[in-house]
């Protein structure tokens, strides 16, 4: 089944902007920016809304939970009922600690892995759905700095610089989603280097 909902997942408001929690947020509004599209506040959702139509009768949604991270699902559960699409034609796009930064990997099942946000999808929406990990992992991190301090920090001058140099690969990636089928988006991003990507 193909794609039909692309969440990116991240936290409201300007005070979380540019953290590395909020990497989800940041290429689904790329990915909207190079496409044009423009976003729309469904209250009834808790989410930002971008509709596109990719081509005659055939549209495509890109989401921003603003439900806060940890209750994403909450409002992913409510778009998949409304359209009434099974968890299958969802991917989501979030930050993965136990990615390098600079790569991605798409996956489909597993554990939350410690993300809250993937905690709550598992809870409201249940396995199945495409799961497009955007790397933070790095050295750069502190020894026994908390998790959540890190993902909720700013990235640094050298990380950013790395995510600015990749983003064009992770919307390429994203918008593979929608025109592929998860088996030949998972072979061609999860085969990618980081040296590619770059």
């Amino acid at each position: 089944m193909s794609v039909t909902l692309l969440a990116g997942l991240g936290n409201p408001g300007a005070k979380y902007a540019g953290t590395r929690h909020n990497l989800g947020f940041k290429v689904v509004d790329a990915l909207a920016a190079a496409e044009g599209l423009s976003w729309k506040h469904e209250a009834r959702f808790e989410a930002e809304i971008a509709r596109w139509n990719v081509r005659p009768g055939e549209t495509r949604w890109l989401i921003k939970p603003q439900t806060f991270m940890n209750e994403s699902g909450r409002a992913l559960r409510r778009l998949l009922d409304f359209h009434k699409l099974p968890a299958a034609s969802l991917a989501v796009a979030y930050d993965e600690m136990n990615i390098e930064i600079g790569r991605v990997k798409l996956s489909v099942d597993g554990s939350a892995g410690g993300h809250n946000g993937i905690a709550s999808l598992l809870e409201h929406v249940g396995n199945g759905f495409l799961r497009y990990r955007l790397g933070i992992g790095s050295s750069e991190r502190p020894v026994g700095m908390d998790l959540a301090d890190y993902v909720l920090g700013k990235f640094s001058l050298s990380e950013q610089q790395l995510i600015d140099q990749n983003l064009k690969t992770f919307v390429e990636g994203a918008r593979l989603l929608f025109t592929s089928s998860p088996a030949e988006a998972m072979n061609r991003l999860n085969r990618r280097t980081r040296h590619e990507q770059a």
